[in-house]
């Protein structure tokens, strides 16, 4: 049977534009595969690897003009938003770069034989090597930032691990295009085009995750599809690391004294939070934790206010838009549930912003409201009303893993007077990434960050975002009693590339 075409799609009208290409056949699947196996090895010197992420991030540079005219095409995300996007994805290329120039990632540890330990010490020598081909499924929501160029493939391609990606069927055109830009990128430094694989369809995708040469595998969508990935990954007869990120809540905690101090303005900036990007953002905050009386009413009219205020926006596709407008329609039916701003239908492909209140009462105990507790994805929030600590601690503890959360505290509690730091720790085992007076929509590049959470947020304690990616792509090796001459030059003692490392228990730089 002839595979199927892929269209570009028109989210503004829901109409196709262009074929872009054919789904992929499992033999078109395989041949991708086998073609990034054959190219793992141009991966292997570091600098060859640097130059090519550094070229990489130039040539989306220069093609800015092109790549967003044809994302916002198929996204209707904007112009100014994919802008920011794109500068985000060539960033991250170069920090990526850097990294490898460092070689910091590669944790080199050498311990001379120590005949007076007990027991005794062999010579050992240990760093991480790639692991292989990494299978990288694209993101909706984000077609630079976590798509074929993304952090995933990145990251994989900075440890030295050629990559297949399953293109987002959202934006299948500009899938190709970023894929062109990287291998014309890799074509100047040497490597293969086969370094970066490129393959549509849902039936590739499954091809994908079961190849024997795919040695792990990068996910970033919906809890139903990861699961089915994640499972797939494990039961393979040789199973695979799958690092997925499925779904987050990203709760927040307003404390009474917060809410009292400055009600208008976290009702302002949750109202922001919750709509930039039409509530596409995986760490829109979807349940907000808000104290009854006065202080909180204050803070739910300025909320109130500055929603009613926002514009209609497009939704990615239509079935998310159909998905968005059948979820907050239910959980709007449940007894007790009110809508202050009715979230929808805003038009033919439109939806408008909105929120729902309810009592924490409701939430405390398992049961029709547990619907309140998933995520809802587009530009909608729950805002549930607490009498006291013990009501807001009872649904707190209710939650599954989150990418994030967030409390906000008075100037008072934030300098150490009364629970803050109780509050921190009780958000702590909820999520990857804790903030304080701040909104987590906006995940910064660097060094320190950490993007991902106990599941559903994520499959695996690592992080999409930041530095310490890498390390999903990598494993370690020890050598022990190796002749020197035989070593790879990362672990010889007079260290020719000139690496960090620990050297008999002392750090070297």
């Amino acid at each position: 049977m002839a595979a199927a075409p892929v269209w570009s799609v028109d989210p503004r009208t829901g109409k196709q534009r262009e074929q872009v290409a054919v789904e992929a056949t499992a033999q078109e699947v395989d041949a991708a595969v086998r073609a990034a196996h054959e190219a793992r090895g141009s991966l292997a010197d570091r600098a060859v690897r640097s130059a090519f992420l550094r070229t990489a991030a130039d040539k989306l540079q220069a093609a800015k003009d092109q790549l967003v005219e044809a994302a916002d095409a198929e996204t209707a995300l904007g112009p100014v938003r994919l802008t920011g996007e794109l500068a985000r994805t060539c960033y991250q290329l170069r920090a990526f770069a850097d990294i490898v120039d460092e070689g910091a990632f590669l944790d080199v540890v050498i311990n001379h034989p120590d005949d007076t330990a007990t027991p005794p010490i062999p010579d050992l020598r240990r760093y991480k090597v790639p692991l292989g081909v990494v299978a990288v499924y694209s993101a909706s929501n984000f077609p630079f930032a976590f798509s074929v160029a993304g952090g995933d493939t990145a990251s994989a391609l900075a440890a030295g691990c050629p990559v297949v990606v399953k293109a987002h069927p959202d934006h299948p055109g500009l899938s190709e295009l970023v894929a062109h830009v990287l291998r014309t990128a890799a074509a100047a430094h040497g490597i293969p085009a086969g370094v970066v694989g490129l393959v549509h369809g849902f039936e590739a995708g499954i091809e994908l995750i079961k190849h024997p040469l795919v040695a792990a595998a990068g996910f970033t969508g919906s809890v139903k599809g990861g699961r089915a990935l994640f499972d797939a990954a494990a039961a393979r007869p040789v199973p695979i690391p799958f690092h997925g990120e499925l779904g987050s809540l990203n709760p927040v905690v307003i404390t009474e004294a917060a809410a009292a101090e400055r009600a208008e303005a976290i009702g302002t900036g949750l109202a922001g939070s919750m709509t930039l990007g039409v509530g596409q953002f995986c760490v829109k905050p979807g349940l907000v934790l808000v104290p009854s009386g006065a202080a909180g009413d204050g803070l739910v009219k300025s909320l109130t206010d500055a929603v009613s205020d926002s514009e209609a926006g497009v939704l990615l596709d239509h079935r998310m838009r159909d998905n968005f407008i059948a979820g907050v329609a239910e959980r709007a039916e449940l007894p007790d549930v009110e809508s202050p701003v009715t979230p929808g239908a805003g038009g033919e492909h439109t939806v408008s912003a909105g929120f729902l209140t309810v009592a924490a009462s409701k939430l405390a105990q398992e049961g029709a409201y547990d619907l309140l507790l998933e995520e809802c994805f587009g530009p909608v929030t729950v805002v549930v009303r607490y009498d006291d600590e013990s009501e807001a601690q009872q649904v707190l503890s209710r939650l599954p893993g989150n990418l994030t959360a967030t409390v906000h505290l008075s100037a008072e509690e934030a300098a150490g007077e009364g629970r803050g730091a109780e509050i921190l720790a009780e958000l702590t085992p909820l999520a990857g990434r804790v903030l304080v007076n701040g909104w987590p929509t906006g995940v910064a590049v660097a060094p320190a960050q950490h993007h991902g959470g106990p599941y559903p947020a994520t499959t695996s304690t690592s992080t999409s975002v930041g530095g310490t990616a890498i390390e999903r792509w990598l494993r370690p090796v020890a050598y022990q009693g190796a002749p020197e001459a035989l070593l790879p030059p990362e672990l010889r003692d007079d260290n020719p590339l000139g690496l960090p490392r620990r050297f008999n228990g002392r750090l070297e730089h």
